[in-house]
């Protein structure tokens, strides 16, 4: 079995006060939350190894005894003997080992899968000091509050505003540009009370409505764009709309249908870094003439001639 280094996992010294580690703790957890790292595969695991590391430090008994195996761990090593050597019997909790599970969904909303402690913990602290019945992150943790606010494709360009209520108070919370749908909105200190006079947080979490005219894949844009038939043989000039308005594209001649043009930067803002931009790509959708005068139709045999001559 592995000895866990719960103050490394949670970055703080051994002398760390309940206060420090309290706080680290809960920096940790937001930050690897599975949804708030959607595409970090491994922040799931990392977040329950950071639970696992609060449920001892945070608890003055199990911390005592904790730090009472790490000093007789440390010293076996340092008198060179072998992990298998050590014998952890000396240790063992007299309880059964922890089979139960955890649920984070207290602090951050349902859908984040729940999942066991390490067999070290099971070893050393059995179901007895598991707290079996714990809900949310091994803590007293206030229920954040989650709440599904819906804007527009143009409102998730450049940044959108909504005023949230509570009897007589107000607040406005900002939407950054480039806000997807699923992105989160934290506002601090605005959840429930808990007990211990710690309050938790409101989320927003934004969906941002289907627009009829762009297909949005990350931080680009898509855009079906009709173009006349002339325009296509012969080359010319069109109006492309864009999120922050209208430009001119040039086309070239004998463009065919289903050709893709990029305008660089014409995409949305990425999130992270609103100054950085995705493309916006137009694709030509040639527009077929359905009603052709006599005039118009004599000119097209006559063309059809040409070109098979």
């Amino acid at each position: 079995m592995e000895y866990q280094d719960y103050y490394k996992t949670l970055g703080v010294s051994r002398s760390a006060s309940n206060k420090d580690i309290k706080k680290a703790y809960r920096r940790l957890a937001r930050k690897y939350h599975p949804d708030l790292r959607p595409d970090d595969k491994s922040a799931e695991q990392k977040l329950k190894i950071i639970n696992e590391a609060y449920d001892v430090l945070g608890n003055p008994e199990k911390r005592s005894k904790y730090d009472r195996l790490g000093a007789s761990w440390y010293h076996h090593q340092s008198r060179g003997g072998r992990p298998g050597g050590f014998d952890w019997s000396n240790w063992a909790s007299q309880g059964q080992p922890r089979q139960g599970s955890f649920n984070y969904g207290d602090l951050f909303g349902q859908g984040v899968p729940q999942g066991g402690f390490s067999d070290f913990f099971n070893t050393i602290f059995g179901a007895t000091g598991s707290q079996a019945n714990v809900s949310g992150m091994g803590m007293n943790t206030p229920k954040d509050i989650v709440r599904e606010v819906t804007i527009t494709l143009a409102e998730a360009s450049t940044g959108a505003v909504r005023r949230l209520s509570k009897g007589n108070r107000s607040i406005d919370v900002k939407i950054p540009p480039g806000a997807k749908t699923g992105t989160r909105v934290r506002i601090s200190g605005q959840g429930p009370h808990r007990q211990d006079g710690y309050k938790g947080d409101l989320y927003l979490r934004v969906r941002v409505r289907p627009d009829k005219r762009f297909e949005r894949k990350n931080d680009d844009l898509y855009l079906r764009l009709p173009v006349d038939l002339f325009v296509a043989v012969m080359g010319g000039e069109v109006v492309v709309p864009t999120l922050d308005g209208n430009l001119s594209l040039s086309v070239p001649a004998g463009s065919q249908g289903g050709q893709t043009i990029r305008l660089k930067g014409k995409g949305m803002p990425n999130l992270r870094n609103p100054r950085k931009f995705g493309d916006l790509y137009v694709r030509l959708q040639l527009q077929i003439p359905t009603q052709l005068s006599d005039k118009e139709r004599s000119l097209w045999e006559e063309l059809n001639r040409l070109r098979r001559s």
